[in-house]
């Protein structure tokens, strides 16, 4: 294990955060508030915006990594990114910290196993298989006798590689693609799952869980449209907390969070409501992607990063005054990722409309996710949005009417060469 740099003993408490750029680098300030120190472990992954921990350590071996970590005492290790799952869990057991535990760190990666996991505890889930080559995949999609199914990598996120598929050949080439490719996390894909398709509304759970206790951070509905074979997310609307569907989502949510053992940290599930009921897609052990804690704060009346690090931080304080309890609503509130049909090369980002988007009232705030010299392509999936808009107002239509507002402006802030 090599440090980026060495410190002083710590005289504050400590905290050991695995993968944690990306969404995770949101964890260090709300530690920071609560007056503990945030040291950050990378398994294998790349990242940025390590800044904010400080020291930051490349683990080559858990068992050394975690007896270096115990000198500094720390009071719980958690993941930030989906890699750094199996790691955080391995390394919260060996130091004898509230842990997920190894047993199902597999279940909590790999969707098909997280899937089997489900089936075994006797929690609704979809069927399927792993195939490791495409006439697998296509023999058992064919045995079904059924379309469509869904083609997908094992252990990706932001529907990377997810293909719906039609007929055989839609099966054979989706697992082709996939089995050729590897995921948002840079890991190769040796095997590609395949699943019966859910028919229904989707919805985004977030959770924070601490010693098997949850409060429920967001409930989210998913505006997706369907571009050729995939299912591209555009709009995730905030669920007013008394909905029904809210009463049906939280305890299925648990269920299957108890069968892939997460007792501990932030949870972020998809799941769609079926005519059988709340089923499924996946979930993952980490904070949600579409997270900024400002905006929770102002819609949410909180977010799911300080309240981590508060079921980290002070258990006690969480149990007492957050367990079995759901967030509130306190505006109407939407997450907008702005698809686009251009393709070349960002000449100029044009910030006079940049501007103009948000200085509209009900935008929050606006993430570029394309630099000048960046090619831009036909959206397919998440990663291929060009934005991400977040909206609030004081009612749905007002909302929704900036939302328009945005769909009309999206496509001018980027100029081709």
């Amino acid at each position: 294990m090599a440090a980026a740099n060495r410190t002083p003993p710590p005289t504050r408490p400590t905290a050991v955060l695995v993968d944690a750029s990306s969404i995770g680098s949101f964890l260090p300030s709300a530690f920071d508030r609560l007056g503990v120190d945030v040291v950050h472990v990378r398994s294998t992954i790349a990242g940025t915006g390590l800044a904010a921990y400080r020291p930051s350590l490349l683990c080559a071996d858990p068992a050394a990594t975690a007896a270096r970590l115990a000198a500094l005492d720390p009071i719980a290790v958690g993941a930030g990114q989906e890699p750094g799952v199996p790691l955080a869990d391995e390394l919260s057991e060996r130091l004898g910290l509230p842990t997920n535990g190894t047993a199902l760190s597999a279940a909590r990666r790999d969707k098909f196993e997280m899937t089997e996991a489900l089936r075994r505890a006797g929690v609704r889930c979809a069927e399927q298989v792993r195939a490791s080559n495409a006439p697998e995949a296509v023999a058992w999609a064919e045995s079904r006798g059924a379309y469509p199914v869904v083609v997908k990598p094992l252990a990706s996120s932001g529907t990377d590689g997810v293909e719906i598929c039609a007929d055989a050949d839609q099966v054979r080439d989706a697992a082709e693609t996939v089995l050729r490719s590897r995921t948002v996390y840079g890991e190769p894909n040796t095997a590609v799952l395949v699943q019966s398709y859910l028919a229904g509304t989707e919805y985004v759970v977030d959770m924070v869980c601490c010693r098997g206790a949850r409060y429920t951070c967001g409930v989210w509905r998913s505006q997706k449209r369907l571009l050729g074979t995939r299912n591209a997310y555009d709009l995730e609307l905030l669920v007013a907390p008394d909905e029904d569907v809210v009463a049906d989502l939280i305890p299925y949510v648990g269920s299957a969070l108890d069968a892939l053992g997460i007792d501990h940290g932030p949870a972020h599930a998809e799941v769609i409501v079926t005519p059988d009921g709340p089923t499924l897609i996946e979930a993952g052990a980490r904070l949600a992607s579409h997270l900024d804690p400002g905006f929770h704060d102002e819609c949410l009346g909180g977010n799911q990063a300080a309240l981590t690090a508060l079921a980290y931080t002070s258990p006690e304080t969480f149990l007492r005054d957050r367990a079995g309890r759901r967030y509130t609503r306190l505006l109407a509130a939407g997450v907008y990722a702005t698809p686009t049909t251009q393709d070349g090369v960002v000449a100029r980002i044009d910030w006079t409309v940049v501007k103009q988007i948000e200085n509209l009232p009900g935008v929050y705030g606006v993430l570029l996710k394309l630099r000048e010299g960046d090619r831009i392509r036909p959206t397919v999936d998440l990663r291929t949005s060009t934005m991400r808009v977040y909206l609030r107002a004081e009612t749905d239509e007002a909302m929704m009417r900036d939302y328009r507002l945005v769909q009309d402006l999206k496509d001018h802030v980027f100029q081709l060469s």
